[in-house]
């Protein structure tokens, strides 16, 4: 791979990325892997799409929230709401003692939220909205948690990373690697597209409603984005080529911020999301990617090389 330039407006990305990207509380996550290999290999252009399932085999709740948790050794869990005009929030904490906060406002659909923090017991809290803004405690359900494999959390869609055999993002990603001999090539192809066809979107990162999920297919249609939807495009085609893509929510400096880990076979998870330019690995976040561009490009590659820079909250 080589290393891509950057305009000198690139380091404006930084003050409009978003506010809303990770609710929740607690410290900051530390989810090393020690396993050899995924589940399965990447093999060009071949996109295999894991879906998620509730088959009813464990669960809990009642209207207006059903929790399916049979398949959370794949590294998730199910929910549905029975009850339109209301809004539930779901917490769930792990043995990383991070709280993550999803929420649910569409009925009668079963929906993916991932278990991102490995084997160990999970706390999980439902709440019903009862007035704006006000919830009240719907049940709570102790959940031990022995992955199959750890990074079945990172190949499978959820709420954040939306995708299915359908979309046309995973078409796309199918396209791009059909010449990509191994998982890195795949990886260099993905990130090429996305930095060059998407267009950081300054006023949707401005006005953006708390709460926001990305909707990839979208961002490829419009050609426009924020931080989030770039890292949930890019792990969304990641993921859908057998390739673990973690997407992180954090802070870059003191912004909010979001982007990707990705699993290399030969190396292991490259963390904070990174380029090789030949020689050494490097930052490759697609935001300030995506403003490629051969002036001042030292500075901002100086800024993303440096991890310190990157602080994750919160792993999808």
């Amino acid at each position: 791979m080589k290393t891509t330039g950057f305009r000198r407006f690139g380091v404006a990305l930084l003050f409009f990325c978003c506010l809303f990207l990770g609710f929740g509380c607690g410290k900051k996550s530390d989810n090393s892997s020690g396993e050899a290999n995924p589940p399965q290999s990447y093999s060009p252009g071949k996109t295999t799409v894991l879906v998620p399932e509730a088959p009813g085999t464990v669960t809990t709740g009642d209207d207006p929230l059903i929790l399916d948790f049979s398949n959370a050794s794949q590294g998730y869990f199910m929910g549905k709401l029975t009850q339109s005009d209301t809004k539930i929030n779901i917490q769930i904490t792990g043995p990383d003692d991070v709280c993550y906060k999803y929420f649910l406002s569409e009925s009668d659909v079963w929906t993916s939220f991932p278990i991102t923090a490995g084997n160990g017991a999970y706390l999980v809290l439902a709440y019903q909205e009862i007035s704006d803004g006000q919830f009240a405690s719907l049940f709570s359900y102790a959940l031990d948690v022995t992955l199959d494999s750890e990074f079945y959390p990172f190949l499978y869609p959820n709420q954040y990373v939306n995708f299915t055999a359908d979309s046309e993002a995973i078409s796309l990603a199918a396209s791009l690697t059909k010449d990509a001999a191994e998982d890195l090539d795949a990886l260099d192809a993905i990130y090429q597209y996305v930095t060059t066809h998407i267009t950081y979107d300054t006023e949707k990162a401005a006005t953006v409603d708390t709460g926001y999920l990305p909707d990839i297919d979208e961002t490829l249609r419009t050609g426009t984005g924020i931080c989030f939807d770039y890292a949930a495009l890019t792990a969304s085609m990641l993921r859908s080529l057998s390739i673990p893509a973690r997407l992180d929510i954090g802070y870059s400096g003191d912004v909010r911020h979001a982007w990707v880990d990705v699993y290399i076979e030969s190396i292991g998870w490259v963390k904070r999301a990174v380029e090789f330019n030949g020689n050494e690995w490097k930052m490759i976040d697609p935001t300030f990617a995506a403003a490629a561009g051969n002036e001042d490009n030292q500075a901002i590659d100086e800024y993303i090389g440096d991890s310190s820079n990157y602080t994750v909250q919160y792993i999808r």
